[in-house]
């Protein structure tokens, strides 16, 4: 009987734990402001200026959804092209990061 409740209490501790990263790999939809990992949403200035600007000093674009900020990673030429503005962002997400493989204006 030990033997049984030792394999169900490991088979229920393997499947929480693989829960997580079965809901990694998951694409998700995000829509917010387009900004960088270093101002997130307070600039200095105009938006997309200082979100290009901060950028080309090594600062990566980030998603603004209400309170949280969410680093990109890829789609920079049309993330570059939305500085400043709405955007939908169709990526994997993986905490406060997204492997971004969608970008489009918000409608």
């Amino acid at each position: 009987m030990k033997s049984v409740t030792s394999i169900l209490t490991v088979l229920v501790l393997v499947a929480t734990l693989a829960l997580p990263v079965l809901a990694a790999d998951k694409e998700t939809t995000l829509t917010g402001t387009v900004s960088d990992a270093m101002c997130g949403a307070k600039h200095s200035g105009d938006a997309a200026t200082c979100t290009r600007g901060c950028v080309k000093k090594g600062s990566a674009y980030a998603l603004v959804v209400g309170d949280k900020v969410y680093t990109l990673k890829g789609g920079e030429k049309d993330l570059d092209k939305l500085a400043g503005q709405k955007a939908t962002v169709t990526g994997t997400v993986d905490g406060d990061k997204v492997a971004v493989t969608a970008v489009k204006a918000a409608a």
